[in-house]
């Protein structure tokens, strides 16, 4: 099972300022290449304050400029706020700007308020994410391309340079049914269970091996990425005090993600949730060492490929980089070799 670094991205003080923030998620990513992580994954998000990436595959290139080993990962690009046009000759120059360690994550946007304020209706981003992947890929593979569907429509273009290789795709889904039709077309995966139990990574992990088992009676290859937020304490005193700040970002988020929105000069206010600080130590993994190993252990016996760690709750940058190399000496050395799988 292999590890990838979120690049959270997250500013609670704007004052802190996004030249510092940008540098610091620059620093991580290098140290992540440095330390052993498989990849970094970059998320995009416009007008608020977490996930704060307007530009990911901007944020890639520089980042391999820096690097020699790490995946650049969008993690992910929201399709309804581009035009497949322009985006796909962004994401073939990226690409190539990357020395062909891109992997362009995709998905439909999860804030609603963010998409209203684009000029987009979050009730109709999935027809338009299905359309916009549809001419995305057709793009990508072909020349002179035209379309005439609901939300494209355009005469006969081809879009330059054309790419030198397969650019791999991967796909944000969560509900089990979604998950298994995308692993049955041979997508890369990308799922999270967010803070529910146990039960339900299981429901999600069992319907990627379904898809897993069309996708490699046709051929095609398949992987599941998990991202869950993790970060490795020393002491009880650490838990508590990570956990609170994980309390504090979960309310910013869960306000624009379920909740209703509510953002002023880009911050996103809190939304205090009726949720214990046991129930949340349960759904995340802020744990000490053997705990750590024991809960990722049954993450790698069911088989998930990656985990995308999550870790960025507005500690410092310092505590950031410290805590990525307790994990890489003390974690992730256990799982650097397969584990028999079994998903019950």
């Amino acid at each position: 099972m292999d590890f990838n670094h979120f690049l959270s991205s997250y500013l609670p003080d704007p004052s802190y300022g996004g030249r510092k923030m940008y540098q610091n998620m620059i620093d991580q990513a290098v140290h992540a290449d440095n330390l052993g992580y498989k990849g970094v994954s970059i998320p995009e998000h416009h007008l608020i304050n977490i996930l704060l990436v307007p530009a990911p595959l901007q944020l890639a290139v520089r980042i391999a400029s820096l690097t020699k080993h790490v995946k650049l990962v969008t993690s992910i690009c929201v399709l309804p706020l581009h035009d497949m046009r322009i985006f796909a000759g962004e994401i073939i120059q990226a690409q190539a700007l990357c020395d062909d360690r891109l992997v362009v994550g995709v998905g439909r946007g999860a804030f609603g308020y963010e998409l209203g304020r684009l000029d987009r209706d979050i009730s109709q981003s999935r027809e338009v994410f299905d359309e916009s992947l549809q001419v995305l890929e057709k793009l990508l593979a072909e020349e002179e391309v035209s379309w005439n569907g609901t939300h494209y429509n355009f005469e006969p273009l081809t879009v330059m340079p054309r790419p030198e290789g397969k650019i791999p795709l991967m796909l944000a889904v969560m509900a089990p049914g979604g998950i298994e039709a995308v692993a049955g077309k041979g997508y890369l995966v990308q799922t999270t269970p967010l803070a529910a139990d146990d039960a339900v990574l299981l429901d999600q992990v069992n319907a990627f091996k379904r898809g897993e088992e069309k996708a490699r009676a046709a051929g095609k290859e398949t992987s599941l990425s998990l991202q869950r937020s993790i970060f490795l304490v020393r002491n009880a005193a650490e838990k508590q005090r990570m956990l609170e700040k994980a309390a504090d970002y979960y309310d910013r988020f869960d306000n624009v993600f379920t909740g209703p929105g509510i953002v002023q000069n880009g911050q996103i206010e809190p939304i205090r949730k009726n949720r214990s600080m046991e129930d949340l130590s349960r759904s995340l993994l802020i744990c000490e060492r053997d705990e750590m190993i024991d809960r990722l252990g049954f993450y790698a016996e069911t088989g998930i490929d990656e985990i995308i760690m999550s870790c960025g709750f507005g500690q410092t940058h310092q505590e950031t980089l410290d805590m990525m190399q307790y994990f890489a000496e003390d974690v992730m050395r256990h799982f650097s070799q397969p584990i028999a799988t079994s998903v019950a």
